[in-house]
C-alpha cells in the first residue's frame, strides 16, 4: 500500500510537457498549380481538443483556418488533417509566410506556434526578344531577351542559326550575360550576320524560346557619304556665287519703291513712292512696269537644285 502511494506521489511530481507545436518542413517549394502540404504537429499537456488556427502574413495578418473552417480564398480549395493543411492547385498569390497556432486552454502553457514559408515556382514564359534586323559594320549592337514572370529568375541562352553561342573566346566580337539575357557586339562584323533567337530556362518546367529574327550586317558606304557632302558644298557655293553676282549687278537695290508713269501735256512724269520727278519728252509715254527682280528667280532655282540633288 505504501509503495502504491509513493508511486502516485512520484508520478504527480514529474513535470508534464506543455503544448508544443512543430513542423516537419519549414520551407515548402512547389510548382504553380500543384498541391502544397503545410505540416503542423502538436502535443498538449492536458487539453485533448485544442483550438487550431492558420494565419498568413501578407501586408497584414489574414486568417486561413479559423473555428473549424477555411476562410477567404482558401475556402473550398484546402483540407486539414490534425493540424496539417493541404492547399490545392496553388497560385503565385498563395506564396508567403504561414503560421500554425495551437491553443490549449487547460495546459499550463496555453499557446504554441510554428511558421512555414511557401514558395510557388513558376516555369518560364515565352521571353520577349529585341533583335535588330540590320546593323552597320563596326557599330555597337545589343540583342536583349527577358522573361519577367519565371520564378526563380530564368537564365538565357542565345542561338545563332539554331546553334547555341558558347562562352566568348578571347578574340570573340561578342559577350553574353546569361542572367540579364543581353548579347553584346562591341564592333559587329559581317560574320555576325545570321538568324538569332533566345531560350529561357529556370529548372521548373520546360524551357521556352522566342521567335527568331535574321540580322544583316551592312558595310558603311563612305564613298556615298563623301559624294553627298561634295554635292551639298557645290550647291551652296553656286547659290552664294549667284547671290554675289546679283548684288554686283544691282538687282537687290533697284526699284525698291513702287513706280508708274503718268502722261502729261508736254511729256510724262515718273512717280515713285520714294521720289517724285518729271521726265520731259520721253517717247512712247504711257503706263509701264518696272523690270523684274531676277534675284528671286535665281534663288528659287538654287532651291530646286538643292532638292534635286
Amino acid at each position: 500500500m505504501l509503495a502504491l502511494i509513493s508511486a502516485l506521489l512520484l508520478l504527480h511530481s514529474l513535470p508534464v510537457a506543455p503544448v508544443t507545436v512543430s513542423t516537419t518542413q519549414s520551407k515548402v517549394e512547389v510548382q504553380e498549380n500543384s498541391d502544397a502540404v503545410l505540416s503542423c504537429l502538436f502535443k498538449t499537456e492536458k487539453d485533448q481538443n485544442p483550438r487550431i488556427e492558420w494565419k498568413k502574413k501578407d501586408n497584414g495578418i489574414s486568417m486561413v483556418y479559423f473555428e473549424g473552417n477555411f476562410t477567404g480564398p482558401f475556402k473550398g480549395r484546402a483540407k486539414i488533417e490534425g493540424a496539417t493543411v493541404t492547399l490545392y492547385k496553388v497560385q503565385l498569390k498563395d506564396a508567403g509566410l504561414y503560421r500554425c497556432e495551437v491553443s490549449a486552454a487547460a495546459d499550463s502553457v496555453q499557446l504554441g506556434e510554428t511558421n512555414v514559408t511557401l514558395k510557388v515556382l513558376v516555369p518560364p514564359h515565352i521571353p520577349f526578344c529585341e533583335i535588330p534586323s540590320s546593323a552597320l559594320t563596326g557599330s555597337l549592337v545589343e540583342l536583349r531577351c527577358s522573361d519577367q514572370y519565371s520564378i526563380p529568375p530564368a537564365v538565357y541562352t542565345w542561338y545563332k542559326d539554331k546553334k547555341p553561342l558558347s562562352s566568348p573566346r578571347a578574340n570573340a566580337t561578342y559577350t553574353i550575360n546569361r542572367n540579364t539575357g543581353i548579347l553584346t557586339f562591341q564592333t559587329v562584323t559581317r560574320a555576325d550576320a545570321g538568324q538569332y533567337h533566345c531560350e529561357a530556362r529556370n529548372g521548373v518546367g520546360q524551357p521556352k524560346s522566342c521567335v527568331g529574327n535574321h540580322m544583316t550586317i551592312d558595310d558603311l558606304n563612305v564613298t556615298a557619304i563623301i559624294a553627298g557632302i561634295v554635292v551639298l558644298c557645290l550647291v551652296i557655293s553656286v547659290c552664294t556665287l549667284g547671290a554675289w553676282y546679283a548684288h554686283r549687278q544691282g538687282y537687290f537695290s533697284r526699284h525698291r519703291g513702287r513706280s508708274f508713269w503718268i502722261p502729261q501735256c508736254h511729256g510724262a512724269a515718273h512717280i515713285s513712292s520714294q521720289n517724285l520727278n518729271r521726265t520731259e519728252d520721253i517717247p512712247h509715254a504711257g503706263y509701264g512696269s518696272p523690270p523684274q527682280d531676277v534675284s528671286l528667280n535665281y534663288c528659287f532655282f538654287c532651291l530646286l537644285v538643292s532638292f534635286a540633288t
